[in-house]
């Protein structure tokens, strides 16, 4: 048996099971959702421990015989075949939804987006006749509207519970290879739209259900995990840079959740739902987790329990970063997010009914509690703009079963959030205001100077400052509060030493961009800004001729779509798309060559030595490498930069690390500065190599730690080592150039703001002296330095996507025999106090689709306590 979850402030909450529309009618929550002072206080309340839901005892959920109508197909009528003999194709899906479509007034189906291939993202909305008419839908988001919006009456939010019927969301088929959620979702559809017993009845009384079976469709077809650019859409929600995450987030608006479930399939054996595993980011609003937790979470244990069905809840599975179809929905709109995985190996048929079962006892809890939940759900949102007035953050509390608190949240006040108006930054400026307000965040400009006493901006130490006119400004005193903070913190104080994925994603940061928070009590003049339009990147003054290389694995797909999704949709920039098979006859059309990550001993392998001369021969003669991670391996390999690589016993699963760049450097150009007068950029660091400059120069350094231009945010395990180390290598080469990076600058597409300097790297000028020095270099001590470069690099791992642990020297005895215990071949890096361990993953698996990887995850925090633990 799991420990029970812990709830954030659990000894000073009301119980929410003693809400009501009395507590609802009473409260003294009024005004408007502005920042201005029209809203009364409140003393903020938060939900403890969730009741059982009041189901009623004469027809429990999943336990009467289901009567139907027989109006409505079923789906062998439409397709041929009953679900759970075979998948469903993403056309066989779109059929069946508008076959129903077609035969009951229960359901409207719609199209939210379309693919990056063009495929829709068709998904239904099922109820009761009066609700899902045009009219009828209508009145429903008019009155969801009406009860998140902290201007409504307590009268009239109370008579609004009492009649609104709640949204629940039911989507599958996030990752293109976990076919079943969409099954059972068809299924759910099925039953809804043709049922008439008292089971289907509350459901339908109760509630509009908002399905959408398939979340990516080309993925589906193509029998991947990830989309046609190898983006992973369960790390893509906040940033919303895949058609197919955009479509589905502006739905959510329309029809903002109570209850949003994600089906999906794992490698692990039996079936996961939660409560989640620690860590618990601080700001995900109390009730909301209440209800996770205690309500869905305890009614489904109920039911699997009742039916025999295994499952098992908390660790692997956090609910930490803002990327996750549960963590978004659930900060965003104060949703229960939940997260469903189902063993990948079981037969459809099994699969099919246990995300059915867990689906209806979900929808069946929420409809039995709807005007408590909607009451509830009212107060979170008002709860969310008192705690913004007053400048308070959600506390960090240890939810699940790690051992300690690893980093409270500090007693500190944030109020506001301001961003200086620069002229150069106006892209990554509309951007991000642009993010904002598309979650419905309230974003504006000062109109008036503004004397700001406790100004904190990023990276640097409080000060007094007056902001000038222009100035943006984004209040928390907003119900969308929680989300404010999730995406414009500076730190997101990480309750444990582990996450399941990165551990910082803040906003500003990724973008690079200037601006800080203040707590001070402030009467801003200021407008509302309009929905933002994010302007054009920028044209080449010359637009050179440039080759991606995608490299073997499947980390080479994933970074070349990141790369190919950059070109075609960010930068509007042609390029010619290559392999290793195809590099060399393609190198004279070439001016630029661009190699992200990837496997570059495999890649280097298939280039073959003709090939890899033919490269160094381009290069000497004028051509541009531009290469990372993988790619900067490559390089090496290929002997076109003497770049040193060593590996790294970091434990940051992910950090924004800020690097210094040389300002004399073309990479610099347009990069923000900061309080030092230094160009600086934040990298995502993900426990990449560490790097040394050869004989290039060092354009990107990483500051040693007590040095005023070193900040990060996330975990910071082992960054010491990173001291002085270098991030971006410019070397001349011949009349050529190569320029390597140690990290990602298009992590999963989010970092733009050194998306920037790969950008100078690809179509800025060359530095200045470069074919210079690069002549007057011996060939021999540059034939020296290549050699030893690939001596280093010899000693770097040597596997694709591996499982990655982390941990103290005096736990890797412990940590290998579990490793062995599972016979997986791996690989063992003893460095100091740390010994990383490397586990092979030879076909990319992700972490869900790892045969053992969740279950190790398990077995070590049950022996041990790891650093870090990072999954692909």
């Amino acid at each position: 048996m799991h420990p029970h979850p812990r709830h954030k402030r659990a000894g000073t909450a009301l119980q929410a099971g003693l809400f009501s529309l009395s507590a609802l009618v009473l409260s003294a929550c009024g005004g408007g959702d502005s920042p201005g002072p029209a809203a009364a206080p409140m003393a903020a309340t938060s939900a403890a421990v969730e009741r059982p839901a009041a189901v009623d005892a004469s027809c429990p959920p999943l336990q009467v015989t289901p009567v139907f109508e027989a109006r409505v197909p079923t789906p062998k009528d439409v397709l041929g075949f009953a679900l759970g003999t075979r998948e469903v194709t993403s056309a066989e899906s779109d059929a069946y939804l508008q076959a129903v479509d077609r035969a009951s007034a229960r359901v409207v189906t719609g199209i939210a987006g379309r693919s990056v291939e063009g495929r829709p993202l068709r998904y239904a909305i099922v109820g009761r006749e009066n609700n899902v008419s045009p009219m009828g839908l209508h009145r429903v988001r008019d009155a969801v509207r009406k009860l998140r919006d902290p201007a409504t009456s307590a009268i009239e939010a109370a008579a609004l519970a009492a009649t609104t019927p709640a949204i629940l969301w039911v989507a599958g088929n996030v990752h293109g290879n976990e076919e079943s959620g969409a099954d059972a979702a068809l299924r759910v559809l099925y039953h809804l739209a043709d049922r008439k017993d008292c089971d289907a009845a509350r459901i339908l009384d109760n509630s509009i259900v908002v399905i959408l079976p398939i979340q990516n469709p080309d993925g589906r077809e193509a029998d991947t995990r990830r989309n046609a650019y190898g983006f992973d859409m369960n790390r893509d929600w906040f940033a919303r840079t895949q058609p197919e995450t955009d479509g589905k987030l502006e739905l959510l608006r329309q029809y903002p959740p109570l209850l949003f479930i994600d089906a999906h399939e794992m490698g692990s054996e039996d079936f996961f739902f939660p409560p989640n595993s620690d860590p618990v980011y601080h700001e995900v609003p109390d009730r909301a987790l209440s209800w996770i937790n205690y309500l869905y979470g305890t009614a489904i244990s109920a039911e699997f329990n009742r039916q025999k069905i295994p499952y098992f809840n908390g660790p692997p599975y956090d609910l930490y970063a803002a990327e996750y179809g549960d963590t978004v929905p659930t900060i965003g709109f104060h949703a229960a997010g939940m997260t469903f995985e189902k063993h990948s190996d079981d037969p459809l048929n099994r699969r099919l009914r246990e995300h059915y079962v867990a689906m209806w006892t979900s929808l069946s809890v929420a409809t039995s509690e709807r005007v408590r939940l909607l009451g509830d759900w009212r107060l979170s949102h008002l709860e969310a703009v008192d705690e913004g007035r007053r400048g308070l953050l959600e506390p960090n509390v240890i939810q699940y079963d790690a051992p300690s608190l690893y980093q409270p949240v500090p007693n500190l006040r944030v109020r506001h959030y301001f961003f200086p108006d620069d002229p150069a930054r106006q892209r990554e400026l509309a951007q991000l205001v642009r993010r904002l307000q598309r979650m419905d965040v309230q974003v504006y400009r000062l109109q008036a100077p503004l004397q700001v006493p406790d100004f904190r901006p990023y990276g640097a130490a409080t000060r007094s400052v007056t902001l000038p006119a222009g100035t943006y400004w984004v209040p928390m005193a907003q119900r969308q509060k929680h989300w404010v903070q999730a995406m414009l913190h500076e730190d997101p104080y990480i309750p444990t030493d582990y996450s399941y994925d990165i551990t910082a994603w803040s906003n500003p940061l990724l973008l690079n961009l200037p601006g800080g928070s203040s707590g001070a009590v402030l009467r801003p003049q200021a407008s509302r800004l309009d929905l933002q339009t994010v302007p054009a990147w920028p044209k080449p003054a010359v637009t050179p001729r440039i080759g991606l290389l995608e490299l073997p694995g499947t980390l080479g797909f994933v970074c070349a779509g990141s790369m190919r999704y950059v070109f075609d949709r960010v930068w509007r920039l042609p390029y010619t798309p290559l392999t290793p098979d195809t590099l060399q006859a393609s190198l004279a059309k070439l001016d630029v060559l661009l190699v992200p990550d990837g496997d570059a001993e495999e890649g280097l392998k298939a280039l073959g030595t003709r090939g890899q001369r033919a490269l160094a021969d381009w290069v000497k003669a004028g051509g541009r490498f531009v290469g990372y991670v993988g790619g900067a391996e490559f390089a090496v390999g290929a002997g076109v930069s003497t770049v040193v690589l060593e590996p790294s016993d970091t434990a940051t699963s992910g950090a924004l690390v800020r690097v210094r760049l040389d300002r004399g450097s073309p990479l610099a150009e347009g990069i923000a500065t900061s309080g030092t007068g230094r160009p600086t950029a934040w990298v995502m660091y993900y426990d990449d190599a560490k790097m040394s400059q050869g004989l290039g120069q060092a354009a990107a350094t990483f500051p040693g730690l007590n040095e005023p231009d070193f900040h990060a945010s996330g975990l910071k395990t082992g960054l010491e080592e990173l001291s002085g180390s270098t991030a971006i290598a410019d070397e001349a080469v011949g009349r050529g150039r190569s320029v390597v990076f140690s990290i990602d600058p298009n992590f999963r597409a989010w970092t733009e703001g050194t998306q920037r300097i790969l950008w100078n790297a690809l179509v800025g000028p060359n530095p200045s002296l470069a074919s210079a020095a690069a002549a007057a270099q011996p060939e021999a001590e540059r034939q020296a330095a290549v050699e030893a470069a690939q001596r280093a690099a010899q000693a770097l791992p040597k596997l694709d996507m591996p499982i990655r642990i982390v941990v103290r020297a005096g736990d890797a005895d412990a940590t290998r025999a579990l490793v062995q215990r599972h016979g997986a071949e791996f690989q063992e890096l003893r460095r100091g106090e740390r010994v990383v361990f490397l586990i092979a993953n030879p076909e990319g698996l992700s972490g869900e689709e790892h045969p053992f990887a969740h279950q190790l995850a398990r077995e070590l925090r049950q022996q041990v306590t790891p650093l870090s633990v990072r999954m692909p």
